[in-house]
């Protein structure tokens, strides 16, 4: 019923910049807080970035002033930017949404299928 989808993941070289989007669609009543997470190979997944429905974001210590969080309400999609791409932001990218459900009146959780991003020279 509900559905997020990524793009946008590709490989870049050291000091390079990519965006990120995770379109929401399905039967949606509303969106509450959005978030951006990867996960290295043989690491845990960890949190890059969130973003409430009223624009108020949080990022990891590792990302700050070089990622920027965003969101479109209207369009129910959000987005990451990413500038001075390091080796270590090599990851797969998921988005992860708090979303009530039209259908269901429910809040649930969920999460995108992720997208993978590779910073290599």
């Amino acid at each position: 019923q509900v559905q997020l989808v990524e793009s946008g993941g590709g490989l870049v070289q050291p000091g390079g910049s990519l965006r990120l989007s995770c379109a929401a669609s399905g039967r949606i009543r509303a969106i509450y807080a959005m978030g951006w997470y990867r996960q290295a190979p043989g690491k845990q997944r960890e949190l890059v970035a969130t973003i409430t429905s009223g624009g108020s974001t949080n990022y990891a210590d590792s990302v700050k002033g070089r990622f920027t969080i965003s969101r479109d309400n209207a369009k129910n999609t959000l987005y990451l930017q990413m500038n001075s791409l390091k080796p270590e932001d090599t990851a797969v990218y998921y988005c992860n949404a708090d979303i009530l459900g039209r259908a269901t009146m429910r809040r649930e959780d969920y999460w995108g299928q992720g997208t993978q991003v590779t910073v290599s020279s």
